[in-house]
């Protein structure tokens, strides 16, 4: 019988087992954890969320809308665990990152064509085009298995640090000083929690970030030539934020545009937000908090911000490292190494950021492995798409500066005519998705892409 290995449980490795298993392939999936464990991780189970439990926007006039659809039109699923698993926030998709996981680990561990290994691998097994393998391991690579991937492509390997955002219970908050409300009222209009800061609040909260004692970055994995290590703008540290400027934050997470203070009747100068961590309401998780402050300081600073005087915090901010390979150097838009058409490379070690997109990643990756033991061509996406417009971005040869990034607009290749060109900007993304969703169904069709 067929075979395909995968080295990684994350989510891009997950989705790309599910591809393989669906058209009948056996999938050998290696999951490390928790055998060896990370910096981030907590369990040994499949698809683990270590960071935010947000997909993001749902709106098909939002670039990551629009490959949430795209995902779902390919049977994906990470995005069927993230609807069972659905919590409210506002215009946005977030799950209860436990029942989230507890989904995929069961559908996958459970089906007769899955063994799943709980192992680390250091050095990559065989493979051949008759035996595929696929690397989803993620930004958090193993050291040994990232010294691999070095020899292997002969480039250089790049590192940023990455930083995680703390998780505070529902009850240790003082709800008399926070306000139920969605910014502009999407979704149900109250999913967020939000602390409102006055100018003096906000000015002390910047002032005691910049003066707290911070972690300093250090390297876990000794590479030549040196590691490269800098956050991504994606997921940046507040501290770092606030080195740009005072106002930074205020243009960033802490953003007051589209919310009213019900006491006051005004925006706020600046707010926290707060959003619900899993489907009982009881853990809210700091909305874009990311922090490198050491513990103690975590604990004096947020503890000085409204309603948190008392907060429980089950998880503090921290900094872990994410490992990505230069891959517009190696990798084609089928997601295989050029040089090594039976391996593939799947997820954020990519240089993709984003749950979303490193699914993106497992569902490329899997349906061409598939295809490819099918003897049947493989599937380049169309750059009108989001799928095909984060693959070229990713695999494009003529980049000489990479840095992971999100779907965007920006990636995917739109076309307007006289009348459109004059439609309000969302109404001409909407137009984009839908037309990159009927291209998608063609495709589909014309292929016999299950």
């Amino acid at each position: 019988m067929q075979e395909v290995t995968i080295i990684g449980g994350g989510l891009a490795g997950s989705e790309a087992a599910w591809q393989l298993v669906s058209r009948g392939i056996t999938v050998k999936l290696y999951e490390m954890r928790p055998t060896t464990t990370t910096k981030a991780h907590k369990t040994g189970q499949l698809a683990e969320l270590v960071c935010s439990n947000s997909f993001r926007g749902a709106d098909l006039s939002n670039a990551v809308g629009l490959l949430k659809e795209e995902l779902r039109l390919f049977n994906s699923l990470i995005m069927e665990a993230a609807q069972s698993a659905a919590v409210p926030a506002g215009g946005a998709l977030a799950v209860d990152r436990d029942r989230f996981s507890d989904f995929i680990h069961s559908r996958l561990t459970d089906h007769p064509l899955v063994t799943v290994s709980h192992q680390e691998i250091k050095k990559l097994p065989s493979y051949s085009i008759t035996s595929p393998l696929i690397i989803a391991t993620g930004p958090l690579t193993s050291p040994a298995l990232a010294k691999e991937l070095v020899r292997l492509t002969g480039s250089e390997q790049l590192a940023f640090y990455d930083a995680i955002s703390p998780i505070i219970t529902i009850d240790s908050i003082d709800q008399s000083k926070v306000f139920r409300q969605s910014r502009y009222m999407k979704g149900d209009g109250d999913d967020y929690l939000n602390i409102p800061l006055d100018k003096e609040q906000y000015e002390r909260f910047v002032s005691e970030v910049l003066q707290a004692e911070k972690f300093t970055a250090h390297r876990e994995i000794d590479l030549e030539p040196e590691l490269d290590l800098r956050p991504f703008e994606g997921c940046m540290p507040i501290e770092d934020m606030i080195e740009r400027g005072p106002e930074t934050l205020r243009f960033g997470p802490f953003k007051p545009v589209g919310l009213t203070d019900p006491n006051t009747g005004r925006q706020p100068h600046a707010v926290c937000q707060l959003r619900q961590d899993n489907k009982e309401g009881t853990l809210w998780s700091m909305v874009g908090v990311q922090t490198r402050m050491k513990h103690p300081e975590q604990l004096r600073i947020f503890r000085d911000l409204p309603g948190l005087e008392k907060a429980e915090f089950v998880r503090l901010g921290s900094m872990h490292r994410n490992t990505f390979l230069n891959s517009p150097r190696c990798i084609a838009p089928t997601l295989q190494f050029r040089e090594y058409p039976g391996l593939f490379i799947a997820g954020q070690i990519s240089g993709v950021e984003g749950y979303v997109e490193s699914t993106a990643g497992g569902l490329t990756a899997g349906i061409n492995c598939a295809r490819l033991l099918e003897e049947k061509n493989l599937i380049t996406f169309p750059r009108t798409t989001a799928l095909g417009g984060l693959a070229h971005y990713i695999s494009d040869p003529t980049r000489k500066e990479f840095q992971p990034m999100n779907i965007s607009f920006g990636l995917i290749d739109t076309y307007f005519d006289s009348t459109s060109k004059k439609l309000p900007k969302k109404e001409r993304r909407m137009q984009t998705s839908r037309r990159a969703l009927e291209i998608l169904k063609q495709l589909k069709s014309d292929e016999q892409v299950n």
